[in-house]
């Protein structure tokens, strides 16, 4: 029956994300036509559906995974909240809702489905910092930096989470210097929720503070600056469908070459994603940026000799 609800939660929001104000009888007819489909795959699916159901779903969908599904008497159709559908998180939990059915439904995935081999990133304490940061509560833990064994305990007030490639960091003002900083989930142990309360500083958004950034280092007294790169086509593909920055223009678009324009801080992750381009890139200013990836892919061919 599990399976059956999931499924169901899954094909009301797949349909209603590329075709707002369906109706009843849209979605109905739109279900029974993926349940078989579904049934192909797992014949003791039962997905039985109704009006009663789906006021039933949606109060489900929302208590469970946030995501607000209306009816429009304008539009005589249901519809996803459209500040929902333009959200970031609601497009990644829509992946991730449809990676989990498609596991969920499949017997025996191992022969079909890989996975990237790498370690649990922390996302255990997930849960517990997002009580945290929802109720204003100061959490405590041990924490080991990247470039040090040795295990300090922090105090925090946390403000955010974010995400980048692949792994989770926590977002908070450190109780030691009352600084932001971020902290990696999976160098974070012995994490507990305090009963202490903060108040969060209301001039403070998580979003407006990295967007000068890539990635997840935000150094003090950097400032944003023009950045332009040119990519060669093929890889320009590629840039076009997954911009570096959400400041990202194009300025050259041919057979050629793909040039965009950026502004934004220069920090070490970018420095590193620039690299990771080899002779796909040339940047074409400024010339302090032009230098720094010049002398890194010099140093790395130096030794080889």
């Amino acid at each position: 029956m599990a399976k059956g609800y999931l499924s169901r939660y899954s094909i009301i929001l797949r349909k209603l994300k590329t075709n707002a104000y369906c109706s009843f009888a849209e979605l109905e007819n739109y279900i029974e036509q993926e349940v078989d489909h579904l049934r192909m795959v797992d014949d003791r699916i039962e997905v039985g559906f109704c009006k009663r159901t789906l006021q039933r779903d949606i109060k489900d969908i929302r208590d469970n995974f946030g995501i607000d599904i209306e009816y429009s008497r304008a539009h005589k159709g249901y519809f996803i909240n459209h500040t929902d559908r333009a959200n970031q998180s609601f497009q990644r939990m829509m992946e991730a809702f449809d990676v989990f059915n498609t596991l969920n439904l499949t017997k025996n995935y191992t022969p079909f489905i890989h996975f990237e081999q790498r370690q649990p990133q922390g996302t255990n304490n997930l849960q517990g910092i997002m009580h945290a940061i929802q109720n204003r509560l100061k959490v405590s833990f041990k924490y080991r930096k990247f470039w040090n064994e040795e295990m300090t305990g922090r105090v925090v007030s946390p403000y955010a989470l974010k995400e980048f490639r692949d792994r989770w960091y926590l977002l908070a003002m450190d109780d030691k210097d009352e600084k932001i900083k971020s902290f990696a989930l999976d160098r974070i142990s012995a994490f507990q929720i305090t009963q202490k309360k903060f108040v969060a500083s209301e001039a403070f958004d998580a979003d407006r503070y990295y967007q000068p950034f890539f990635g997840i280092i935000s150094p003090e007294n950097v400032k944003p600056q023009p950045i332009i790169l040119s990519f060669k086509a093929f890889q320009g593909k590629y840039i076009k469908s997954l911009p570096l920055h959400q400041s990202q223009e194009i300025i050259v678009d041919n057979d050629d070459e793909l040039q965009i324009g950026l502004n934004m801080c220069i920090t070490h992750d970018f420095v590193m994603e620039l690299l990771s381009y080899g002779s796909n890139l040339r940047v074409i200013c400024p010339l302090s940026l032009v230098e720094e990836v010049k002398n890194a892919h010099k140093a790395a061919y130096e030794t080889y000799l």
